[in-house]
């Protein structure tokens, strides 16, 4: 299976969407909530400067937000990435 990392906050509805369709997908994730200003900063240098949430990495390939992975999953591209 994959590793994949979701950067949150707690009230962020794309975040809960993520980890929906991630749920939804059975697969297992590791949730990194970024209310801590050093978490952020890490995130942010992942995600090429990027501030918002969700940041999705999977194998820690940068997928981007939930508008990018529910994008991938309708073009068929998610399935692979997570089965790896």
């Amino acid at each position: 299976m994959a590793t994949i990392e979701i950067y949150t906050t707690p009230t962020c509805p794309f975040c809960h969407a993520a980890k929906s369709l991630l749920a939804e997908k059975g697969a297992d994730y590791t949730e990194i909530n970024v209310l801590d200003p050093s978490l952020r900063e890490a995130m942010m240098q992942r995600a090429h400067g990027r501030r918002t949430v969700p940041q999705i990495f999977i194998d820690d390939a940068h997928i981007g937000g939930y508008d990018d992975m529910a994008a991938l999953d309708r073009r068929g591209g998610l399935d692979p990435l997570l089965t790896r």
